[in-house]
């Protein structure tokens, strides 16, 4: 499953929880990079971290691809 999760982050696929306000996403500038870099964001505010963090934390947190309420499905 992380791998598949891994696939849909780089696709540009949000993943979060509509109820907590907390949303994992890679932004669209990021796709295509060699170390790209997502972002965490919450309702404190937003942070960059590695794939391989957001990975971590979309599982820890059984987070699910959502529509974020500005971005939409995806990032692009």
């Amino acid at each position: 499953m992380s791998r598949m999760t891994a696939e849909h982050l780089a696709a540009g696929i949000i993943f979060g929880d509509n109820n907590t306000q907390e949303y994992i996403y890679l932004p669209a500038s990021e796709i295509g990079m060699d170390d790209p870099l997502c972002v965490i964001e919450t309702p404190k505010g937003r942070q960059d971290i590695t794939l391989k963090q957001a990975l971590l934390s979309v599982l820890k947190l059984s987070l699910k691809p959502v529509r974020h309420p500005r971005w939409g499905r995806r990032t692009y």
